[in-house]
């Protein structure tokens, strides 16, 4: 199950681990002659033995002969562990050289300007204290009693709260403006006294500093008629405003790298009308079972001469094979499951893989998926809430797929999710200045024929994280 859940794209370094930490587990190689460890259903990952009792099979066919004594040499000399293979490479005339990427995160970005200040050695590292406390975002959100803790305890420096605040109003003038605020208002405040004096500037600041709570709540009738501005006036301060950044650190965020873009598991292609899926190949590697420690086993049954020092040899090649030969079914089983999904949801949901009009998904959930596959509906669920497909229309996650059902007047079902991709078309329609109120949208969805509630039209607009009609308004 852990298996199932990891996305494509961590499966590789997920494989690397076992590998490392497995040595009679290796990659097929292609050319190879020897016979593999069967994968088919008959296989077990529990001991020697397949579900119907029968034995693995293991193969003399162009096995290396390994002396068994040799493998102790080298268990006495580096842990067991054989580092000149072709995983490990180590060949005399091999140079591997990997290139790596270079990045300066928020942190260091920040860090770099401390010298700028030409503090002393103890204010340099209550300043690092400070920014080390930031937020990937650039925000300050540790109390300052606690930075005051934090140096006390952990680098023995006695501080108070107004010798941190002095500093931290130095590291707000750094870049990117806005850093080291603590809230919202601040960072933005700290944006606009950047910007060259002007009397729009001077508003921005007034309405930020006296009127937050109206702005982000897009009262602007009030502010407008305290400040007593005309509406080319109010405007010009109000695009001010929004082109400021709230989130200055963001920038500089380092994304994970099976994060920052997605690795498909799942490939369909529409054939002449008709669906095909395939799989990720990354999602079938070709693993092995060491020959090399199959003929170990084979030597020391063959050797008449047996110490203690052998058999816990032995008894430590027998846990590596077991292990070997589990995580292969393993992963046999990941791609099985997978592919049976997969394939049950392309089948339901067969015209929209050929067309790619999303009006035309159906109601689906969990149940009905587990339903085809004979599978737990938690198995379904770690599929769906993980795994991408990439048809000729787009890559989706296979959840999008999955969606309540609502009646129509007519009695017909249709899919929640074509419900809200009307309520998405209505709302980008609208009259920006004149938005529509969630009354309006459930009225037009009705007259469409939709048999839906206002309560659940908020719903859905909640869930497309569209705002209420008075924050979508512009001027």
């Amino acid at each position: 199950m852990k298996l199932l859940q990891i996305p494509t794209a961590n499966l590789e370094e997920r494989i690397k681990e076992e590998l490392e930490e497995n040595p009679a587990l290796e990659f097929e190689v292609e050319d190879s002659d020897q016979d593999n460890y069967d994968l088919s259903d008959n296989s077990s990952a529990e001991g020697e033995e397949g579900e119907g009792g029968e034995e693995v099979e293991l193969s003399d066919d162009g096995a290396d002969k390994v002396d068994l004594d040799d493998f102790l040499r080298r268990e006495d000399d580096d842990g067991g562990y054989d580092y000149s293979d072709d995983y490990y490479g180590g060949g005399e005339n091999e140079t591997l050289v990997t290139p790596a990427r270079v990045e300066t995160n928020f942190h260091d970005h920040v860090l770099d300007q401390l010298g700028m200040l030409e503090l002393d050695d103890r204010n340099h590292r209550i300043a690092e204290q400070i920014i080390g406390s930031l937020d990937e975002d650039g925000y300050l959100r540790r109390e300052i009693t606690a930075i005051v803790d934090d140096l006390a305890f952990g680098q023995n420096i006695a501080t108070n709260a107004d010798e941190i605040a002095g500093l931290v109003q130095q590291i707000q003038q750094f870049d990117p403006p806005g850093i080291c605020a603590v809230t919202l208002q601040e960072c933005l405040i700290l944006q606009l006294k950047r910007i060259p004096d002007s009397r729009p500037v001077r508003n921005a600041i007034e309405i930020l500093d006296n009127h937050f709570n109206e702005f982000i709540k897009k009262h602007y009738d009030k502010i407008q008629r305290h400040l007593s501005l005309n509406d080319e006036d109010f405007k010009k301060v109000i695009n001010i405003i929004i082109k400021l950044n709230p989130k200055p650190g963001a920038a500089f965020a380092v994304l994970n790298k099976a994060e920052s873009y997605i690795i498909p598991d799942f490939f369909v292609f529409n054939n002449n009308g008709v669906p095909e899926l395939s799989l990720n190949s990354k999602n079938a590697p070709e693993l092995r079972i060491s020959e090399g420690y199959r003929e170990m086993i084979k030597a020391y049954d063959r050797s008449e001469k047996k110490n203690k020092q052998q058999k816990e040899a032995v008894l430590f090649i027998k846990q590596k094979l077991d292990s070997a030969k589990w995580f292969i079914d393993a992963i046999k089983q990941r791609q099985h499951t997978l592919l049976h999904t997969m394939q049950a949801i392309m089948t339901f949901q067969k015209e929209f893989f050929i067309t790619g009009d999303e009006s035309v998904l159906k109601p689906m959930i969990l149940k009905d998926i587990a339903a085809m596959t004979n599978l737990d509906v938690s198995t379904v669920s770690r599929v769906a809430n993980s795994k991408y497909v990439q048809t000729e229309y787009g890559t989706y996650k296979l959840k999008y797929f999955f969606s309540e059902a609502l009646q129509t007047e007519s009695g017909e079902e249709v899919s929640t999710r074509e419900v809200k991709t009307i309520l998405y078309e209505f709302i980008s329609g609208e009259d920006k200045h004149k938005p529509l109120s969630d009354e309006h949208l459930t009225d037009m969805l009705i007259e469409k024929g939709y048999n839906i509630a206002r309560r659940t039209v908020a719903k859905y607009r909640e869930q497309l994280n569209i705002p209420v009609a008075r924050l979508r308004k512009e001027l």
